[in-house]
């Protein structure tokens, strides 16, 4: 008998999104167990005692933490619809920029509760970020690795896309402009029209309030 798969997270969670799309992809039935991440379940703390954050995925008992580390378990685990190039270097290149989207896409999460300077510095850091991967990253492809979803679109698209609701909630001008960023536009609109993907895809008018209401919050609270 196959092993449960349960999934704890908290949504909108760009990096809970990332298991959910590669769970998704590979057609891998789970249970999702949602958590409140400001009052962290016995579960949560027992299977991710060392960082004590979603998401976590359960494979019958055994936890694995970290959502990119998560992904690449789920394509070894489970070896349909590879999300990794069979070719060694295809696959270094895909580790390269799914660790750059782990890397640099911090600074879209911190836009969403900096102001002033701090706002300014980072969405600088966010442009320089996208200036990169437009130059660099895709090329004339369709998706990172081809024609398919691999794990660096799974990646940039927990990016790219929350940078999209972000820039809604801040408020304060666009960074991710089409004229810009063509290969990224077309880019993130195949990706988001990719049936599994856009079938499993945040609300963007919940998200944004969502955001919205995080960051009137944090902005309050540092008032």
């Amino acid at each position: 008998m196959a092993e449960r798969v349960k999934l704890l997270g908290a949504l909108p969670s760009p990096f809970v999104y990332r298991v959910i799309w590669a769970l998704k992809l590979k057609a891998i039935p789970y249970e999702f167990i949602e958590e409140d991440v400001t009052n962290k379940s016995p579960l949560l703390l027992k299977y991710n005692p060392v960082y004590k954050k979603i998401p976590v995925l359960l494979h019958g008992d055994k936890p694995v933490c970290e959502s990119t580390i998560i992904v690449e378990y789920i394509d070894e685990m489970w070896p349909q619809n590879p999300l990794l190039p069979n070719d060694p270097y295809e696959r270094a290149l895909a580790r390269f920029w799914v660790k750059f989207a782990e890397d640099k896409g911090s600074s879209v999460w911190r836009m969403s509760r900096a102001k002033g300077e701090e706002l300014e510095k980072t969405m600088k850091e966010t442009l320089e970020m996208l200036q990169n991967v437009e130059e660099y990253g895709l090329g004339e492809k369709k998706f990172f690795g081809g024609d398919s979803v691999g794990v660096a679109d799974i990646a940039f698209g927990s990016v790219i896309h929350w940078l999209e609701l972000i820039e809604e909630a801040v408020g304060e001008g666009v960074i991710f402009e089409a004229q810009k960023f063509p290969r990224l536009h077309a880019w993130i609109k195949n990706f988001k029209q990719a049936p599994i993907i856009k079938e499993n895809l945040p609300d963007r008018d919940w998200s944004v309030t969502f955001f919205k209401g995080r960051r009137e919050a944090i902005m309050a609270a540092s008032a």
